[in-house]
């Protein structure tokens, strides 16, 4: 088995694309404004966004896996990117940082090391 892809609803896919090709994120399916579809610089899965009218809060979080989270960091905050906390060292030995795409959808970017 393997994961395919993983969907989101946003109430303005257009902003969302912004955001998430700010991130990374290469665009791959254009049927906005109601269907976008990404695929990571890395790996096989996909990421997608769905319109919808009515966005409730998620608890899932988005993970993305950066190889400088520092660097990174410091440009997406540079090109006008929010994040709710700095990139800090957890105990399970990653380095994260959090921040919340424009619908609220929590991510969090992180360096995983060998870990």
């Amino acid at each position: 088995m393997n994961l395919n892809q993983v969907t989101i609803k946003s109430s303005d896919v257009n902003r969302s694309v912004k955001f998430y090709k700010n991130l990374g994120l290469r665009l791959i399916v254009d049927s906005s404004p109601r269907y976008v579809r990404f695929e990571c610089p890395e790996g096989d899965s996909t990421f997608s966004i769905s319109h919808s009218d009515a966005i409730t809060q998620s608890s899932t979080v988005l993970y993305f896996e950066v190889s400088d989270l520092d660097k990174r960091y410091k440009t997406l905050k540079e090109s006008g990117i929010e994040f709710n906390t700095q990139p800090e060292d957890k105990d399970w030995l990653w380095r994260e940082a959090e921040l919340s795409d424009p619908d609220g959808h929590p991510l969090k970017l992180f360096t995983a090391d060998e870990n």
